[in-house]
């Protein structure tokens, strides 16, 4: 797929400064300061709401914006995520560069539907060419729960501090039941060695229980992915459906969504 070919994406940004959230984050403030920021965090959120309504099921894909095309983690990614947006599935990525893009670009190459939640920086990640609808926000929490609330199963390529938050976080809500045991695959069954040494350390310490790790699937093999994608995620919880149309209906002075 050629990305110059690609058309304007839609696009829904957050109108702070980059200092705004590091002004939140160094201790309490007067509190209309706080009611304020309240107030923008809530509209991001209503935001986010409104931008991934239609979007359908999704598999949420993780994994370093570093990684180049070259790299073989980035053909992983993108083949896997071309099988399962060919079974129907959206695909779902932070938005940027690395196996963001890798699996954003998979899901084009059989035209499937591809999102981005992106997250502005002070260095600004770019959204990749790859997407049909992207919503940009300011806040990782707010995003971080984009990209769970419309997921069936999420997979995990390597990747750095970021990822490993992800990835912590998604299984802290599975062990506390915060969301349904929805399958995480992991890919690259080298690079997550040192992982499967961690957690074997823990569960030799008794801090998990083998049932956490239930839903946790590593393997290399796209195919391999799909099929317990669809043994875990698709059986439990039905298969994926094409989202309804979407209205063009304007929500808190947005601009009504646009999909292709």
């Amino acid at each position: 797929m050629d990305s110059s070919a690609s058309p304007e994406l839609p696009i829904s940004r957050p109108r702070e400064s980059p200092q705004a959230e590091r002004r939140f984050l160094e201790g309490p403030k007067g509190r209309w300061f706080e009611l304020l920021r309240a107030f923008r965090i809530f509209r991001e959120l209503l935001r986010g709401f409104r931008r991934l309504h239609f979007v359908g099921p999704c598999v949420t894909f993780f994994g370093s914006a570093r990684i180049p095309e070259s790299s073989p983690h980035y053909g992983l990614a993108r083949t896997t995520a071309a099988l399962l947006a060919g079974q129907g599935w959206t695909v779902m990525t932070g938005g940027g560069p690395g196996i963001m893009e890798a699996a954003n670009r998979g899901a084009k190459d059989v035209d499937g539907r591809s999102i981005g939640c992106n997250i502005q920086l002070p260095r600004e990640q770019v959204p990749n060419s790859y997407l049909d609808a992207m919503v940009e926000f300011r806040y990782f929490f707010v995003r971080k729960l984009m990209l769970v609330k419309y997921s069936y199963a999420f997979v995990v390529l390597p990747g750095g501090f970021g990822t490993m938050d992800e990835l912590f976080e998604i299984l802290t809500l599975i062990q506390t039941r915060k969301v349904e045991a929805f399958p995480v695959i992991l890919m690259g069954t080298d690079y997550w060695q040192g992982l499967l040494k961690c957690l074997r350390v823990m569960l030799a310490e008794r801090a998990i229980d083998e049932s956490d790790l239930d839903r946790l699937v590593i393997t290399d093999t796209p195919e391999n992915a799909l099929a317990a994608i669809d043994r875990c995620a698709i059986q439990h919880f039905g298969t994926p459906r094409p989202p309804p149309p979407v209205r063009p209906v304007r929500w808190l002075g947005e601009s009504a969504p646009r999909w292709r």
